[in-house]
């Protein structure tokens, strides 16, 4: 005996279940945000979704048909006023054809899934035959909180790679072999529209591909909790052409400007500093529409001619202040240490922070002065491996200031990185 509240109660669950498994299929045309799968830009994404519409298909009507057998059931044969001491309705249970049909569809649904799933999941698995001839290949290594990326068959010197950090290049068009690596504890190289997510296992190799259809700027994640800012290490994959791209690796193989004095005229120090904004959005309305122009024009050489004298500043403060101890500009400082960002064109990137902010003087100001405030836990405010940071612990185990950088030290050293082109 079924009461009608229960029954009203039991379709309203139906309905809201119903909905929600098929909203992809109903907004599909909505969700095409950053980060959405279902805006695909590349053959491996595009295989992922296809085994995602396939279950939700084959789901999607199973639910309406075992939800119809059910509701026609509980309409047709609930109690009635006065059926109290009716006779028990003839029961269906034991029917052979009834019990063998069901087992029948059940596999055919589970095989239905299972061959696109088996074969997507040899095809996403490594670059394939066809295209292993002419695959590129790099190498992506996660640190609490970002992504290094070297390129090894680009090197600048003997036995030393390319290497960037938090925005990986790679031409368009072809199929991209990404080895994945990780310096300390468990992550996950995720670019949604190009590929699924992979773990970076300690001590373990692992790889993807992925190829971008065309090119273009692409936002990735990382998908494994990894510590206090896992959910703001983020990163970004840009597409580009051939010709650009080759470019690009040219570029990325010089040295870092060289530092002068001559013709001072202000251009850098002319932005509002930001303090103590840790909930600010770390973007333009500009950047979050059009990434990829923003990305092109970050390229650029400056319109106007910069502040040598306040860049050859923040040159001396850089060594000054101990940042040479960790991060690396060839050209310009030497050493540096493997947990920190390599920074010899850090001012042709689109983002800083580990892909959180957009890079803008006021944003790199702001990540120089309050780096804990930005990303929590980094290890510039912290210091590892014996190295100090921002902070360092005293006699008794608290922490105290180690570097201290004020506005005025702060706009040097952004004239000085954003010169890094």
């Amino acid at each position: 005996m079924i009461a009608l509240p229960t029954l009203r109660s039991f379709a309203r669950r139906s309905l809201t279940a119903l909905t929600i498994a098929c909203l992809p299929l109903i907004t599909g045309g909505w969700l095409s945000g950053h980060q959405s799968t279902f805006d695909t830009k590349g053959p491996v994404a595009k295989a992922q979704l296809d085994v995602f519409y396939v279950t939700l298909w084959v789901t999607g009507i199973l639910f309406v048909l075992v939800a119809s057998v059910l509701a026609y059931a509980t309409l047709k044969f609930k109690a009635r006023k006065g059926d109290e001491h009716a006779a028990v309705p003839p029961q269906g249970h034991g029917n052979p054809l009834i019990e063998l049909g069901l087992i029948a569809a059940s596999v055919g649904a589970l095989i239905i899934i299972a061959i696109p799933t088996l074969h997507n999941i040899w095809y996403t698995y490594d670059v394939p035959e066809a295209e292993k001839a002419t695959a590129y290949e790099v190498t992506a290594t996660g640190y609490q909180w970002w992504f290094k990326f070297e390129y090894p068959h680009e090197e600048i010197a003997a036995d030393t790679p390319l290497v960037v950090a938090n925005e990986l290049v790679i031409p368009a068009g072809r199929a991209v072999r990404v080895n994945l690596r990780t310096f300390d504890v468990i992550h996950s190289f995720w670019v949604p529209k190009l590929a699924g997510k992979v773990d970076m296992i300690p001590n373990r190799g692992n790889h993807l591909w992925l190829k971008a259809d065309e090119p273009g700027y692409f936002w990735g994640q990382c998908a494994e909790y990894c510590g206090e800012s896992h959910a703001v290490m983020r990163f970004r994959v840009i597409a580009l052409n051939p010709a650009d791209f080759a470019k690009w690796i040219a570029h990325q193989k010089e040295n870092s400007k060289a530092v002068t004095t001559s013709d001072p005229k202000p251009v850098f120090a002319s932005y509002t500093p930001i303090h103590n904004a840790p909930n600010l959005p770390g973007y333009s309305d500009k950047f979050d529409q059009h990434p990829f122009e923003a990305w092109k024009q970050q390229q650029e050489p400056y319109a106007s001619a910069s502040d040598e004298a306040l860049i050859q500043k923040g040159h001396e403060i850089f060594t000054a202040k101990g940042c040479v101890t960790c991060h690396v500009i060839r050209g310009g400082h030497a050493g540096g240490a493997p947990f920190a960002p390599d920074l010899t064109h850090v001012g042709a990137r689109s983002t800083i922070a580990g892909g959180l902010l957009e890079n803008t003087p006021e944003n790199l100001h702001r990540w120089i002065t309050d780096p804990n405030g930005v990303k929590p836990g980094n290890k510039m405010y912290h210091g590892v491996s014996g190295m100090l940071g921002y902070m360092a612990r005293d006699e008794n185990d608290n922490w105290t200031p180690h570097i201290q950088v004020d506005d005025t030290e702060a706009r040097a050293l952004v004239s000085y990185l954003n010169s890094l082109k």
